[in-house]
């Protein structure tokens, strides 16, 4: 029991009571519940990879995702987010219709991650490979997000592409999931010049 406690408190936002309930509620479960669940976890594990366009976690046999593959979104707008988790927030909203870059993080040289560490060389060579006239940066108001926002406005401004942000209404230290569908609407829609 103790290992397995342990193991469900590695997960985000599970404390060390969540994942006591969790483990007895685990093991109470019949074998092929149990057996059900394990099968779940490993074939997500093995079936989920990064699209070869944007880098979003998908669960498909396709090498790119439906947004990169769509015609109908904005191919010359693309929106900088720091993983998939926060591009879905994005598209539940709906108000956006371009296409994306997942980061995989943000510069934080107190932790060790620089610009190298992200997918930041991906992002300029597809600018530079496309048409793309706007990149909206979408990384919540933090230090790091803010480095890494202007890092990103360095290079691509004098490439001739315009570098906005979303509009500072959402909260300082705040995270797209857990940001309503209208401060997230408006933040998208009055973003700013960075």
């Amino acid at each position: 029991m103790t290992a397995l406690t342990e193991s469900l408190q590695k997960l985000p936002g599970i404390g060390r009571k969540s994942a006591t309930r969790l483990a007895y509620y685990i093991v109470s479960l019949d074998d092929a519940d149990i057996r059900t669940l394990a099968d779940n976890i490993q074939n997500i594990k093995a079936r989920t990879h990064p699209c070869a366009t944007c880098f979003r976690t998908i669960d498909s046999d396709r090498e790119v995702c439906d947004i990169c593959s769509s015609e109908t979104r904005d191919a010359t707008t693309i929106c900088v987010v720091k993983d998939t988790r926060d591009l879905d927030s994005i598209e539940r909203v709906g108000c956006f219709k371009g296409k994306y870059h997942v980061t995989g993080g943000l510069i934080s040289p107190l932790s060790g991650v620089t610009q190298e560490d992200l997918r930041l060389r991906e992002l300029i060579e597809r600018v530079g490979a496309t048409d793309v006239k706007e990149i909206i940066i979408a990384f919540e108001p933090t230090v790091e997000g803010d480095a890494t926002a202007l890092y990103i406005s360095r290079i691509l401004t004098p490439a001739g592409v315009r570098v906005t942000k979303l509009a500072r209404g959402l909260p300082i230290g705040t995270d797209f999931y857990s940001t309503d569908s209208l401060t997230l609407t408006k933040a998208i829609e009055n973003r700013i010049v960075v």
